[in-house]
C-alpha cells in the first residue's frame, strides 16, 4: 500500500481545484470541468467560486457564459443539487444519472397523489413544451397541467420548494435553467438551448464521472463517492469493481482510501507553498472534503459544526494550505466591501498577508474597495 501525507493530499486537491495557481480568464471552463461542477444553490456564491479560481473573471463573465455564449449550463446534478456544469459535458452527466433509480421520483409524485400514468405523461410532455424560448415556472406548470389533464400538477410544481417536481426532467436532460425574467426563474430544453447531442453509454459515463471525482477529491473511499454523487452503495460497488485496475489503495497517515493510479506520482511530488484562499459559500472544495469521513486532519472537530451547518448550509471558509482555519463573510455597501474574518486560532503574519491578497482579488471581482476586519471566534 502506498503512503501519502495530508500535506501531499491537500497540495494535490488545491492544484486540481485551481486554488494554488489561478487560471487565465479564457480558461474558466476548465475550472468547472476539473471540480466536477460548481454548486449553484446561491448564484452569487457560484460566480465567486469561479472568480477565486480564475484571474480577472467577473460576475458578468459568468452570466455571459450561461445566457449568451451558452458554454455553461445551470441544472440539477449531483445529489439533485443545483450546479453549473459545462454545456459540452451535459450529455456525460445525463447518461451517468440515468443509472440512478427513477422510481425514487415516482414515489415522490405518488406521495402527492400523482399516479404513475400521470407522472409518465408529465415526463413525456416536458420536452414537447419546452424549447429554446425561456418559460417561467408559472408558464411551464400551466402548460403541463393543461396538456396532461392534471390540475394537481399545477399546484405541485408551483407550491413545492426547491423545484423538486422538475428535477426528474432535469435528470433526463429534458430541462435546465434559462435566464431569469425579472425575479422569476425560467426553464429551457437543453437540446434546443445548446444543440442536440449523441447519447453516451450510461455505465461508461458513470465510470468517467468517478474518475473525475477521484482526480479532484481523491484519495477517497467508495462511501465518499456515494455521498458526493448521490447513489446507492450496491451499484457503486459494481462501479468501483469495474475500475479496480485503475485504482490503487493508499494510506494517508492512518486513513485508508483509493486513488487513481495515474495520479499517484503527481500526488507524491506536489508541494504546498503557503497558499491562502477565501472560499465562498457552498464551495466545491469544502463540499467535496465534507463527504470524506476523514475530515478532522483538515478541519478540527470543534469547528466542524460552524462549517457544515444544518439544512446543508456550507459556510465560507479561510483555507491555509488546504486546511480550514477560519470563516469569513462580506458585506458590500456602495463601492465599499467589508470582509469579516474569524480565525479558529491567531493568524500568522504570513496568513494575514495571504488573506489581504485574496481580499484584493475579491475587491477586483466585485469592483469595489475592500477592508478586512478580524473577529474572535465564539
Amino acid at each position: 500500500m502506498q503512503s501519502l501525507t495530508w500535506r501531499q493530499v491537500n497540495a494535490w486537491r488545491l492544484s486540481q481545484h485551481c486554488l494554488s495557481a489561478r487560471l487565465k480568464r479564457q480558461d474558466y471552463v476548465t475550472v468547472v470541468t476539473q471540480t466536477g461542477g460548481i454548486q449553484a444553490q446561491v448564484m452569487s456564491a457560484a460566480e465567486m467560486a469561479l472568480g477565486t479560481r480564475v484571474e480577472g473573471l467577473t460576475p458578468q463573465d459568468v452570466q455571459k457564459a450561461l445566457w449568451q455564449d451558452r458554454q455553461l449550463i445551470k441544472t440539477w446534478a449531483m445529489r439533485a443539487a443545483l450546479h453549473l456544469i459545462t454545456a459540452s459535458e451535459l450529455p456525460l452527466y445525463v447518461a451517468a444519472r440515468s443509472i440512478s433509480d427513477p422510481l425514487n421520483w415516482l414515489y415522490y409524485f405518488c406521495y402527492y397523489g400523482i399516479k404513475q400514468d400521470v407522472y409518465e405523461a408529465f415526463l413525456a410532455t416536458v420536452p414537447q413544451i419546452l424549447g429554446s424560448e425561456p418559460m417561467t415556472r408559472q408558464q411551464l406548470a400551466s402548460a403541463l397541467s393543461t396538456h396532461v389533464g392534471s390540475p394537481e400538477l399545477l399546484s405541485l410544481i408551483l407550491d413545492k420548494g426547491w423545484g423538486t417536481p422538475l428535477k426528474p426532467s432535469s435528470w433526463r436532460g429534458d430541462l435546465c435553467f434559462g435566464p431569469n425574467l425579472g425575479r422569476n426563474v425560467t426553464f429551457v430544453r437543453p437540446s434546443a438551448w445548446i444543440g442536440e447531442w449523441q447519447p453516451i453509454e450510461p455505465f461508461a459515463a458513470l465510470q468517467e464521472i468517478a474518475r473525475r471525482y477521484l482526480r479532484a477529491y481523491g484519495p477517497a473511499t467508495l462511501e465518499d463517492f456515494v455521498m458526493w454523487w448521490g447513489m446507492r452503495k450496491t451499484p457503486a460497488k459494481k462501479l468501483f469493481k469495474s475500475l479496480e485496475d485503475e485504482l490503487v489503495p493508499v494510506d494517508v497517515e492512518g486513513w485508508q482510501a483509493l486513488a487513481l493510479r495515474t495520479t499517484l506520482e503527481s500526488m507524491q511530488a506536489v508541494e504546498l507553498t503557503g497558499t491562502v484562499n477565501l472560499l465562498p459559500l457552498f464551495d466545491a472544495y469544502v463540499l467535496g472534503i465534507g463527504h470524506h469521513r476523514q475530515t478532522e486532519p483538515i478541519l478540527q472537530k470543534a469547528y466542524k459544526s460552524l462549517v457544515y451547518r444544518p439544512q446543508g448550509w456550507i459556510s465560507a471558509v479561510v483555507l491555509v494550505d488546504g486546511y480550514i482555519k477560519g470563516l469569513w463573510e462580506y458585506n458590500t455597501r456602495g463601492s465599499q466591501t467589508t470582509i469579516k474574518v474569524r480565525m479558529f486560532s491567531p493568524a500568522t503574519l504570513l496568513t494575514k498577508s495571504g488573506i489581504e491578497t485574496e481580499a484584493e482579488q475579491l475587491g477586483t471581482f466585485l469592483n469595489t474597495r475592500v477592508m478586512v476586519k478580524y473577529e474572535e471566534t465564539d
